[in-house]
């Protein structure tokens, strides 16, 4: 006999749903055989299987079983096909039958004691199950507010294999899982840090607010202990709320890396990933054997921030001129290409020389000048390039320091943030993936950022005063259409351009 379940793979972020056939006949020498691609973890399951059928009470027919996955072409990973392997097998001893087993896509994987155990990936196949018109999804009660995440799909949490075959042959009532998703968001969407944490820096958290208001990336230079890393991680504060979608797609990317907890179904606030300088090549792009996600994927929908900017290598830096310009990134193997998606704001700092005290007015620079050329170096200018706004960090004052007066909140900011951005998606809206300034191509750029003959004098002089690259050109067009948004402008004004040159005028210094 031949029994069929439907479960899924992964493919890249996506998943892709696979058929599990199972084919029992007698034989002298019982023996399961698993084909269609499967790796090590997916040849090692006939053993948990057959052990979790034990434990848990549940027969199977006696002789060969060949385990089908198809499609035969698609890499099968990981431990998530042990359930429905299970259950399948359990159908071939013919003392009961799956209910409609077309309604139900399954994951999970086995324990030796039948106990089934969360895998990765589970909003991505709920999203596939729904999609092929599957009604009913188990999966690992762990899994199970997550792949409830997804509307219109009844998601059943198991927690050990005997409760699952009860359940689909009709001997035991489950409930569905239910997730209040207005609440979930309601609840955990807050921060516990604002921008009014910041003494003094006025024109640096200006900046700050230019740059989520347009979604522009962001340098900052300055001397050790001007707070460069404390205004990084409050930028996610100040930025707009994760939409539905953006948290879906958002959570996927941390599903598949094995990120989320059982009470964290859903990302409902922006990442922050800070890696170290010391991060390789695959651990920022994404890659490896099997290949995943890396920072720059794990930061799509939020922000991305590398501290201390020279100290990475100068390749690393490099290959993440692609996921800048393009907003995904793409790794190539032998056995195909995957794309994993990085649409995310970069915010940078660093120190203008090795000591970090090179034009300090109150502290002497130790770095001889072909050291402090040789460390500024270490960023190239077509990476410099894709960075829209640059600014400095000074020292604070510590009269600001000890200061009670605290700055806006980070809720007021936000507000104008939005307003901003709001204004940017009425423009947009024709315009499929064009969500803010930042991400305009150049053929809506020049519908968009015209400007008199005032504002383009200034611009040439500035071209030609401090020898601008083309690039550079389009980012203060840009920025100054986000100054404009918001100043609630409908024209980008002269005093606008003059903003937007100020914050690439620092990049020509860095290049000296």
């Amino acid at each position: 006999m031949i029994v069929r379940v439907y479960s899924s793979a992964l493919l890249g972020v996506d998943g892709i749903e696979v058929e599990v056939e199972v084919s029992a006949f007698n034989a002298e020498k019982p023996a399961i055989n698993v084909v269609g691609l499967p790796d090590a973890a997916v040849r090692e399951s006939a053993q948990r299987v057959t052990s979790a059928l034990a434990t848990s009470a549940l027969s199977w027919a006696d002789g060969v079983k060949t385990i089908n996955l198809a499609p035969a072409d698609l890499k099968k990973e990981g431990p998530r096909f042990d359930l429905p392997i299970a259950l399948a097998l359990a159908e071939t001893a013919g003392a009961e039958c799956i209910i409609e087993p077309e309604r139900y896509s399954m994951i999970g994987e086995l324990a030796l004691d039948g106990m089934v155990r969360p895998v990765r990936g589970v909003l991505s196949m709920a999203l596939e199950a729904k999609r092929r018109g599957r009604t009913r999804l188990i999966v690992p009660a762990a899994n199970a507010a997550e792949a409830a995440v997804v509307e219109g799909l009844e998601v059943y949490g198991v927690d050990n294999l005997r409760q699952a075959w009860d359940f689909i042959t009709g001997q035991r009532v489950l409930a569905p899982y239910e997730l209040d998703r207005k609440r979930l968001f309601d609840t955990r969407r807050h921060y516990e840090v604002g921008l009014e944490d910041v003494r003094g820096q006025h024109q640096v958290k200006r900046a700050l607010e230019v740059a989520a208001a347009g979604g522009h990336n962001l340098l900052m230079v300055g001397p050790p202990g001007t707070g460069k890393s404390m205004i990084a991680k409050r930028l996610p504060t100040i930025l707009p709320d994760l939409t539905e979608a953006e948290a879906i797609d958002s959570t996927k990317v941390h599903s598949i890396s094995g990120l989320l907890g059982k009470e964290n179904a859903l990302l409902v606030t922006r990442p922050f990933r800070a890696p170290h300088h010391t991060i390789s090549d695959v651990g920022l792009l994404g890659g490896g054997t099997n290949p995943g996600p890396g920072e720059v994927s794990l930061a799509h929908n939020g922000v991305l921030f590398l501290d201390e900017l020279p100290e990475f290598r100068r390749q690393t830096l490099e290959v993440m001129r692609q996921p800048l310009e393009d907003g995904y990134v793409t790794i190539s193997r032998a056995a195909g290409t995957l794309s994993f998606p990085s649409r995310f704001m970069m915010v940078a700092a660093m120190n203008p020389c090795p000591c970090g005290y090179y034009g300090d007015p109150k502290r002497e620079c130790r770095c001889s000048p072909p050291k402090i050329e040789k460390y500024r170096q270490r960023i190239s200018g077509p990476l410099l390039d894709r960075i829209d706004i640059h600014v400095e960090v000074p020292l604070v004052e510590y009269r600001e320091l000890a200061s009670e007066e605290s700055g806006e909140t980070s809720a007021v900011v936000r507000g104008r943030v939005e307003a901003a951005r709001q204004r940017q998606v009425e423009r947009f809206s024709d315009q499929g993936n064009v969500t803010c300034n930042a991400s305009m191509p150049s053929k809506v750029m020049r519908e968009h950022c015209k400007i008199d003959a005032t504002a383009s004098g200034y611009l040439e002089h500035a071209m030609n005063e401090l020898n601008f690259s083309a690039r550079a050109h389009d980012r203060i067009l840009k920025v100054a259409r986000t100054l404009a948004d918001l100043a609630d402008s409908a024209d980008i004004l002269p005093e606008h351009v003059l903003e937007a040159i100020q914050y690439r005028t620092l990049d020509r210094k860095l290049m000296m």
